[in-house]
């Protein structure tokens, strides 16, 4: 069977997680900006609409349920990265998540995905994990993947024809999905100011076009994203120049009333993890 086959192409199936215990933890920049606590029914009604979102699109949804010891379960796509062959576990850097490992791995193994390997002596989050292409995978070292996790996930994806671009940038950004997104199989929401020179060159290279954010955007999540598609996309209501932008490029634009749960730090992209994509 056939997992996930690229970043763009028709998503059929993700895993999700309620933000039930969500909090606005201090733990990224984002977070660090609201001290008041979050509005708990406010979350829970957009992530409903959120999820009616995927069913309206015909994706199925998978659940993980909500613990209070891991409050920031909400975020999945951290907790690893989903190939063809199966997935990724990654490795989180703070222990506000360290149960997630522990939890996802179990849902994993019920939903019959095979684990192809475990960043173990490094660190390795999902939001820093971009297909470009279906051999071409992107990963940002920025705040939550080192270089020790980078090597590692190399050594075990290299082996099955991917190629792994390291992706460096200003560790105020968290994930590489907060500063870069592929969107559609050649378009690129990104702050293209904050990304190395080489890196830009290589999608240049490869005919990616950038949809441009300023630096300010990426902490009001204009970069963050969910690709699901035959041209279709997830974003944000708040995110008006970006999805007039990509409508203007023939996207259909998927807006969602979303803010109390981007106070902890993650949009659209950071609460989907695929499963089944091509």
């Amino acid at each position: 069977m056939m997992f996930v086959k690229d970043g763009t192409s028709e998503l059929k199936r993700v895993l999700v997680s309620k933000p039930d215990y969500l909090k606005a933890a201090r733990i990224n920049e984002i977070a660090k900006r609201w001290n008041l606590d979050l509005d708990l029914e406010k979350m829970k009604k957009e992530h409903e609409a959120f999820v009616k979102a995927y069913h309206d699109a015909g994706i199925k949804v998978e659940y993980l349920e909500s613990d209070p010891e891991r409050p920031n379960s909400v975020f999945s796509r951290d907790f690893g990265g989903c190939v063809k062959e199966g997935y990724v576990l990654g490795n989180f850097k703070l222990p506000i998540r360290y149960k997630e490992h522990r939890d996802y791995k179990k849902k994993m193994a019920e939903l019959g995905i095979p684990c192809l390997g475990v960043v173990e002596n490094g660190f390795f989050e999902g939001g820093d994990f971009m297909f470009i292409n279906e051999k071409t995978i992107a990963i940002g070292m920025i705040d939550r993947t080192d270089e020790e996790g980078f090597k590692e996930l190399k050594a075990i994806l290299e082996p099955l024809g991917y190629e792994l671009i390291g992706v460096k940038a200003d560790p105020r950004y968290l994930h590489l999905d907060m500063c870069f997104n592929l969107v559609d199989d050649h378009i690129a929401v990104c702050y293209k100011d904050g990304l190395p020179e080489s890196f830009i060159k290589r999608m240049e290279d490869l005919g990616i076009q950038f949809v441009e954010v300023e630096e300010e955007d990426i902490f009001h999540h204009g970069c963050n994203l969910q690709a699901i598609g035959n041209h279709r996309v997830i974003s944000l209501a708040s995110n008006k120049k970006v999805n007039k932008r990509l409508r203007e490029l023939g996207m259909d634009v998927i807006e969602l009333d979303i803010t109390e749960i981007l106070k902890a730090g993650g949009g659209p992209h950071c609460m989907t993890f695929p499963l089944e994509r091509g």
